[in-house]
């Protein structure tokens, strides 16, 4: 399995008053993951939405192990489980310093722009 690995440092905004990342944040570093390993991949997201098909998340899953703080420095690697014609499935790592952080997965639908469940473009099926 191929693995894209990227760096996030923790922006004032994505923290609670106490300055501690914001659990509703992660996901938002998940989307992230994707797209930089979908970009690895040579594909653009945005060329995809030009084809006229959407990626959606359907299923969403992370386990928080520790908390992190504004301006933090975090590795998060992304990698592809499983990609099908009818989903396609993540799953992620988020370090610090190399201690775990969180654990996660997603696994996406492919539509339209209408909401019409489609297949995954050949290129990404493997």
């Amino acid at each position: 399995m191929n693995t894209s690995t990227i760096e996030i440092r923790v922006r004032y905004n994505e923290c609670d008053p106490m300055g501690v990342a914001h659990h509703a944040t992660y996901p938002i570093w998940f989307e992230m993951g994707r797209t930089e390993h979908l970009r690895s991949q040579g594909r653009l997201y945005g060329d995809i939405e030009n084809e006229g098909l959407f990626f959606v998340v359907v299923d969403l899953h992370v386990q928080y192990k520790k908390s992190v703080k504004y301006d933090d420095v975090l590795s998060l690697a992304t990698v592809v489980e499983d990609c099908t014609p009818a989903r396609l499935r993540h799953s992620y790592v988020l370090t610090k310093e190399n201690e775990v952080i969180a654990r996660a997965s997603t696994t996406l639908a492919c539509v339209d722009s209408k909401g019409v469940v489609h297949r995954f473009p050949e290129s990404l099926v493997r």
